[in-house]
């Protein structure tokens, strides 16, 4: 039987994952959730007929969802099923290509030879560059803490630091990017990268180029029953080995006495614990939840600059596009200015590159027959107060004009059905700092490896999981968190 208690505040998917990784070391766990739903950003919207997966739309790196179900001795297939793809996504240029990015490396070589005219041989040294970096960081910045002196006494991680110059971390994503490919349609493909972390190609460190090596070489993948079927699963998981979840519960503090985690309150009551565990955005959780004690703040990291956020149309469209598929990009024809706007001029370029999701291409309910369900979001400033009424009907404009003129569809006659989603909402609805996708952006050489600790240096048994603490934000980093937290707590 469990002696210890262990309550977790939030019940996002890192959230769900600490829960059954602490209830296997027989803990018991709670789980106490702001909203009335599970998932954090990871859930869905259902309207007029229509469903869309609300936040993040790419899964990659399954094995470490497949690794909850084996820790608990379950078979993951019997729970959790997913599909590769053979088309990572589609991407379109002003300039009229249209390249498929196809998940076999031969095929993808081959196509942006016939495309572009890079020599495969460009292709072939920035993959191995990649596979690089990912082999010197893996074990010790995305599967360890940074913040444990045994991680640095593995035989990893010593040979990690004596090739710490090979993760490139002197020079931008961008001018690396330049090196390795002579036609700028490639250099802007592979500075995309930079936005899967919410960070400035321009200004981001080219150790970012490690993560086209886990798009590509572990491959992109479609959950059955679409991205809320990873919640959904995982929380089904966590409740098998006795996990409770309390929704619609804020929790108001976490108690600290003798700089020690004496549990939480929520509704005016106290709940003693052994271990917190914080799944709420770092900045929220100091700034809200330990606001009595100023001195116990890390107030640098606090300060850092936040990364970008997003603006999403949910729409429901009256029609099939054949040449679109699950993932499509239409870039911008002038990259370096749409980032100026995110990150210096704090707005929204009138020519923004656009991410569009169609799950119901592989899940053809999500809508109704004839249609498709559209995810259309482009990458924007963090809220610092901007007037986002008027740059969400200027943006709305621009991506329709933008989409007419690569598809030569009036998508503003295709629209039956509209929700959105902006900085502000994003706030609101996952507690996530200034509507920050990734809590600290990576544009600096080391920022990505000065994120908050997993575990606080001040509080004892106050613990953080999360995509706003290391090894960063999205959904394997945010597993790889709660992995971290797992074999952290005894």
């Amino acid at each position: 039987m469990p002696t210890k208690k262990a309550l977790i505040i939030g019940a996002g998917i890192a959230g769900i994952a600490t829960a059954i990784r602490l209830a296997v070391k027989w803990y018991e766990v709670e789980v106490f959730e702001v909203n009335s739903y599970p998932g954090g950003k990871l859930t869905s919207i259902q309207k007029d007929g229509y469903r869309f997966d609300a936040g993040p739309s790419l899964f990659t790196m399954p094995q470490y969802v497949d690794e909850l179900f084996t820790l608990t001795g379950k078979n993951p297939r019997d729970y959790f099923n997913y599909q590769k793809l053979e088309v990572v996504c589609q991407y379109f240029y002003e300039d009229g290509t249209q390249l498929t990015a196809y998940a076999d490396e031969q095929k993808l070589a081959n196509e942006i030879a016939a495309k572009t005219g890079e020599a495969a041989e460009a292709m072939q040294k920035f993959a191995a560059n990649s596979k690089r970096i990912y082999q010197i960081t893996n074990h010790v910045f995305l599967e360890r803490s940074l913040h444990q002196i045994k991680t640095y006494l593995r035989f990893n991680t010593l040979k990690s630091i004596l090739r710490l110059l090979q993760i490139d971390a002197m020079r931008t994503m961008h001018k690396a990017n330049q090196n390795f490919f002579k036609d700028s349609r490639m250099v802007q493909y592979f500075d995309r990268y930079a936005t899967y972390n919410g960070s400035n190609p321009y200004s981001a460190p080219a150790t970012l180029n490690v993560i086209p090596h886990l798009e590509q070489h572990y491959g992109a993948w479609f959950p059955e029953g679409g991205m809320q079927a990873i919640t959904d699963s995982l929380v089904k998981l966590a409740e098998s080995v006795g996990v409770k979840f309390h929704y619609n519960s804020p929790v108001e503090e976490i108690v600290i006495e003798d700089k020690r985690t004496k549990g939480i309150k929520i509704k005016d009551a106290f709940l003693p614990a052994d271990v917190v565990v914080s799944n709420m955005d770092v900045w929220f959780t100091y700034q809200k939840l330990l606001s009595k004690y100023p001195a116990l703040q890390p107030k640098k990291i606090l300060q850092q600059e936040r990364s970008s956020s997003a603006l999403i149309f949910y729409w429901g469209i009256k029609k099939l596009f054949k040449q679109l598929d699950l993932h499509n990009i239409f870039f911008s024809a002038d990259y370096e200015a749409e980032f100026n706007h995110i990150w210096q001029e704090k707005n929204i370029s009138d020519d923004p590159t656009i991410y569009l999701n169609i799950s119901s291409k592989y899940k053809p309910d999500d809508a109704p027959a004839g249609h498709e369900n559209w995810f259309v979001m482009i990458n924007v400033p963090n809220n610092t107060g901007q007037d986002w009424d008027k740059l969400i009907d200027e943006a709305r404009e621009n991506i329709r004009k933008k989409l007419f003129r690569i598809l030569g569809a009036d998508v503003k006659q295709l629209i039956t059905s509209e929700s959105i989603l902006d900085p502000r909402s994003i706030e609101s609805k996952t507690s996530s700092y200034q509507g920050s996708l990734y809590g600290n952006s990576s544009n600096t050489q080391f920022a990505a490896f000065l994120r908050h600790a997993n575990r606080s240096a001040r509080i004892k048994n106050l613990y953080f999981c999360g995509g706003s603490v290391h090894p960063g934000g999205g959904i394997p980093l945010a597993l790889l968190s709660a992995k971290i937290v797992g074999e952290w707590v005894k």
